[in-house]
């Protein structure tokens, strides 16, 4: 079972503090501050500067929000810290960026990685629709950045999990010609209904819409996109299986057609399975996104939690 844990869901993150004047009988910290003076990561980093706190209560302190480097606000717990950079921990929090929808996990000056929550469209052309590109179009507005958010690639409405934007549109058109190269690894996990007996797999075929918008699948090639899924499993239990998947190509309702077609249909998922749904949501979440920055050339991995009711 993988218990890499990076941060909690849908805390809120700081983006940026500033000290609280609302209360004066409150009372006032100031920010933590440590320079660094050798190579390390982040998490270690901080589990030394603060007297030797324990592992989960430095993992807690990232999850917060409330670290930056350089200026730069990250939860990332491998974060590569070197000689002459200052890291800072709010103490008291102060302007932050809230929404039921969406946290920011990761933001520089060219990307944001985001958690999104299911049922909310990564983008759409009906400026009515809530989206999460609308949302941190909003909160790049708000902070003056004469930027906007652009959509590397997509999560369906009713999948959560973590997402790749670009604050400009040469940034997103690097992620988009390079793919295979910058994101090297992108994980899922999901809870289907059934209980598998084979420990892994590799479920590939040719995928096409037909007018109705219903994504089919074919062993041959019907004119639609190949498509490769890997999957492992995790846990069974209950006539249920928890199962991670890595994709080799990224398709349209990919995961959710390719589980269909070896009979484990994704729990809560109406047009690729029956329906049922024990959780109250579709149970598809993307976990896990590693890739290589497309400026800077650092190695960034990022991970969440599974979502309530996916753990077995």
């Amino acid at each position: 079972m993988l218990q890499s844990i990076i941060f909690s869901n849908f805390a809120p993150i700081i983006v940026k503090t500033f000290p609280k004047m609302n209360n004066p009988n409150e009372k006032k910290y100031n920010d933590l501050v440590f320079k660094a003076m050798e190579n390390d990561e982040l998490l270690p980093f901080l589990m030394k500067k603060m007297n030797g706190i324990s592992r989960t209560k430095a993992k807690s302190i990232l999850a917060s929000g409330t670290v930056n480097v350089d200026g730069r606000s990250t939860t990332q717990h491998n974060f590569p810290i070197e000689p002459g950079m200052t890291v800072t921990i709010a103490r008291n929090g102060g302007n932050s960026f809230k929404s039921h929808w969406v946290k920011i996990v990761y933001e520089d000056k060219y990307i944001f990685v985001v958690e999104k929550r299911n049922g909310i469209l990564c983008n759409s052309p009906y400026p009515s629709d809530e989206t999460v590109q609308g949302i941190l179009n909003k909160y790049l507005e708000s902070k003056h950045q004469r930027c906007h958010a652009h959509t590397i690639h997509r999560l369906d409405r009713d999948t959560s999990g973590l997402m790749l934007f670009a604050k400009d549109k040469k940034i997103a058109l690097k992620f988009e010609e390079n793919w295979k190269e910058t994101v090297y690894d992108r994980r899922y996990v999901a809870l289907v209904h059934g209980e598998m007996k084979k420990e892994s797999g590799t479920i590939s075929s040719w995928l096409k819409d037909n007018s109705q918008f219903v994504t089919y699948s074919s062993k041959y090639d019907n004119g639609g996109k190949y498509a490769v899924t890997h999957y492992k499993l995790l846990k069974v239990s209950n006539g249920y299986s928890l199962v991670e998947l890595q994709l080799e190509t990224g398709r349209k309702n990919q995961i959710r057609v390719h589980l269909q077609d070896i009979g484990f249909p994704v729990v809560g998922d109406p047009k690729y399975g029956d329906g049922d749904n024990r959780i109250g949501r579709l149970g598809l979440h993307a976990y896990k996104l590693c890739f290589t920055h497309p400026v800077t050339g650092e190695d960034l991995k990022f991970e969440t939690t599974f979502p309530k009711g996916f753990n077995l």
